[in-house]
């Protein structure tokens, strides 16, 4: 079986629902001679998402884009930063840093004059 029809068998396996994308990526890597992306390439490209919210923001957005990042409600990871400036302030620092190094999210494109964005 060539590469390309090994290709073509998996790719109609993974339309079929057969492969999940994970499994895909991995089997298409093993037939190309590459190899899929580690553990450690897995979280850094996980805690690229990580960004500062512009929605859910009441000082800087770090709070509202950790809770995007992790599924906790922002609220709670606002009374955690409160909790730890009481611990000699280091939840300012923490935050201050947050607030300096995470980027901001990226902002929604706004609609044209015909209303397409």
């Amino acid at each position: 079986m060539s590469m390309s029809d090994e290709l073509r068998a998996l790719d109609e396996l993974h339309q079929r629902g057969a492969l999940s994308d994970g499994e895909f990526a991995r089997a298409k890597a093993r037939v190309l001679g590459l190899s899929a992306p580690g553990r450690s390439e897995q979280g850094v490209l996980a805690l690229n998402r990580l960004t500062r919210s512009r929605e859910d923001r009441w000082v800087g957005g770090v709070c509202g884009g950790l809770a995007e990042f992790t599924g906790l409600a922002a609220w709670i990871l606002r009374m955690l930063f409160a909790l730890s400036v009481l611990c000699a302030g280091t939840g300012v620092a923490i935050y201050i840093l947050l607030w300096i190094f995470v980027p901001n999210a990226p902002a929604h494109a706004a609609p044209d004059a015909a209303g397409f964005a």
